[in-house]
């Protein structure tokens, strides 16, 4: 892989709260989506969830990334500071672009960033706005799948943007991607250190388009694995598989089961990760994943770090090596645990939906195509 190295000299960014500009739609019809959405979360419309079905869709792709670009910063779940998002900016600012940040990004309702209708407008706004070039999501948390039934695919689908986010906003990459067949970015949200490996990494896919990128575990990685496990990688099964990139938090792909959003790992490479959660969690949710559909279905597994994924002192419990191992070891396909992504600084960027190949052996990804145009 090339190096890129994020670029400075920006100027600093007035934060502009809520105003949204796109030449193509009048203050009436946005004002009238927003109105539906608000009206659809109260129940006063039929919700989308009633109707909704898995979609085949044509796979696209959002435009390239460049510098000076114009980042459309959300919240679309756990609720956020203004000294947080502040952060946020800072942090795309130093990535080399101009941030705008959504009207109801403050907002707060319980432990989410205000309520379903406010976060689905904002999503829905930044989508809409001409001069926004990617969608950012400030954090993780919980709460984005609450939105999947309200949110517009086809307004979506029809103003293709780079989405990025881990964590919670898994729920956000395989809604868009299952209901709208748009690629979209597993990486770090605004909040995150942005590594010079996490930076890399984000430039190389975000904004260099190739036919093949291969994406190299982090040397940082690799040298906290000589004195915590969590890091070190362990292959199930060696080998060399290909298919498309499906995954994201295992809790969240548990979670959504079920729903017209779910996961669908048939001959995809599935890629999974979590943070503190104890192995009799972890087997809960695999066991619930595995019978939904096989593992074997897929054409590969690829676990990230599971950082902090330890039974409590004195409860008795299977390690988290031994709880991964009954699910894993006896697969046929090619499976390994430890590559770079997760909740860790140094983690690089999955583009949902696209083609890849993981190499076991020389514990690479190569993604076979540009995940942007």
């Amino acid at each position: 892989m090339h190096d890129h190295k994020p670029g400075n000299g920006f100027p600093k960014l007035h934060i502009d709260i809520g105003t949204v500009h796109h030449p193509s739609i009048t203050r009436r019809q946005f004002n009238l989506a927003t109105m539906a959405a608000a009206m659809s979360v109260s129940g006063l419309l039929p919700s989308v969830a009633n109707a909704a079905k898995p979609s085949r869709h044509t796979i696209i792709k959002p435009a390239a990334l460049k510098r000076g670009n114009l980042i459309g910063l959300i919240a679309p779940s756990g609720a956020t500071t203004t000294e947080a998002v502040e952060r946020c900016v800072k942090n795309l600012e130093a990535f080399g672009m101009r941030v705008k940040v959504s009207k109801n990004i403050l907002a707060t309702r319980g432990n989410t960033a205000g309520t379903v209708a406010e976060r689905v407008a904002d999503i829905h706004a930044m989508f809409l706005d001409r001069e926004v070039k990617a969608v950012w999501a400030a954090r993780g948390g919980s709460g984005c799948s609450q939105l999947l039934p309200f949110l517009d695919y086809k307004l979506i689908r029809q103003h293709p943007k780079i989405l990025v986010g881990y964590s919670d906003i898994t729920a956000l990459h395989l809604a868009l991607f299952r209901q709208a067949g748009l690629v979209s970015f597993h990486g770090p949200v605004a909040s995150s250190s942005f590594s010079d490996y996490a930076a890399t990494q984000l430039e190389a896919v975000l904004m260099h388009p190739r036919r093949e990128t291969t994406i190299y575990m982090s040397a940082n990685n690799q040298s906290q694995a000589q004195t915590a496990d969590e890091f070190r990688i362990r292959t199930f099964r060696h080998g060399i598989a290909e298919g498309r990139l499906i995954g994201g938090n295992l809790a969240v792909l548990a979670a959504l089961v079920g729903t017209p959003y779910a996961a669908d790992w048939q001959d995809a490479l599935l890629f999974l990760e979590d943070i503190r959660e104890a192995p009799y969690r972890i087997d809960r949710m695999l066991t619930q994943l595995k019978q939904s559909q096989s593992f074997a279905r897929a054409a590969g597994i690829m676990l990230g770090v599971f950082r902090r994924s330890n039974a409590p002192d004195g409860d008795p419990s299977l390690t988290l090596e031994q709880t991964l191992d009954d699910h894993f070891a006896t697969l046929t396909k090619p499976a390994v645990y430890g590559y770079s992504f997760g909740h860790i600084p140094q983690q690089f960027t999955i583009p949902v939906g696209i083609r890849a190949r993981l190499d076991t052996r020389t514990e690479t990804l190569t993604l076979l195509e540009p995940a942007v145009i």
